[in-house]
C-alpha cells in the first residue's frame, strides 16, 4: 500500500472552478496551505487560513509575476526523498519543510495563441514556475501527489473521500503519469507555435 500522509499541500492554479470542495476538504483533515496570489486570496475568501509562499521564501514575486515559487524552500520540500537521511539532514538545516501534494496548472498557452493575441502576450503564457512544480512532484511521486490539471480534481476529490488526507503509491503513480503527459502536451504546443514563427 505505502500510504503517505498529507500534512502540507501547496496550491497554485489558473482555474480555480471546482476547486472549492477540495481546500475545504483539505482544511478539514488538517492539512497546511501554501499558495501565491490570486490563489491564496480564493482561499482566504472560503474562511480557511493559508500561509504565503512569499512568507516561507521571504522572497516576494518578482519580475512581474514571472518569479514566484522558483525557490529551494518550495523545491526542496517537493523534491526531497522522506527516506534519505542526507535529505532529511538538509532540509531541517535549511528549515525546508515537506511538501506532499502540488495542486497546479499551467497558463492557457493554446487559448492564448488561438485567440490571436499579440506575440508579446503569447511568450508571457509560457508558464515556468508551473511546469517546473509539476515535473519536480512527479519526478517525487514516491512521496508526493501531483495534481496537474483541474481535470484531475475529480480524481482527488474522489481520493480524499475515501482515504482521508492519504494516498498510496498507485495513487502517486497515476497522478504522476498524467502529469506528464499534461506537460508533454503542453511543451509540445509551445514547440508548435515556436516553429511557426521561423
Amino acid at each position: 500500500m505505502d500510504q503517505k500522509k498529507i500534512k502540507t499541500a501547496l496550491v497554485s492554479v489558473y482555474h480555480k472552478d471546482g476547486l472549492d470542495a477540495i481546500i475545504k476538504k483539505l482544511h478539514a483533515e488538517g492539512v497546511q496551505l501554501l499558495s501565491t496570489g490570486g490563489t491564496q486570496k480564493f482561499i482566504e475568501e472560503l474562511g480557511i487560513p493559508c500561509q504565503a509562499v512569499e512568507e516561507l521564501t521571504t522572497y516576494p514575486s518578482i519580475l512581474g509575476g514571472r518569479v514566484k515559487t522558483l525557490h529551494p524552500k518550495i523545491f526542496g520540500g517537493i523534491l526531497g526523498r522522506r527516506d534519505n537521511a542526507d535529505d532529511r539532514d538538509q532540509m531541517a538545516k535549511y528549515e525546508i519543510p515537506e511538501i506532499d501534494l502540488v495542486i497546479v496548472d499551467l497558463y492557457p498557452f493554446e487559448a492564448t495563441v488561438a485567440s490571436g493575441a499579440d506575440f508579446q502576450s503569447i511568450i508571457e503564457k509560457i508558464d515556468i514556475g508551473g511546469i517546473s512544480l509539476i515535473r519536480a512532484a512527479a519526478k517525487n511521486f514516491k512521496d508526493v501527489i501531483i495534481v496537474a490539471s483541474k481535470a484531475q480534481y475529480q480524481q482527488l476529490a474522489e481520493m480524499l473521500g475515501k482515504k482521508g488526507a492519504q494516498s498510496d503509491y498507485e495513487d502517486r503513480l497515476s497522478f504522476a503519469e498524467q502529469a506528464f503527459g499534461v506537460s508533454s502536451h503542453y511543451d509540445t504546443a509551445i514547440h508548435a507555435w515556436f516553429a511557426e514563427q521561423k
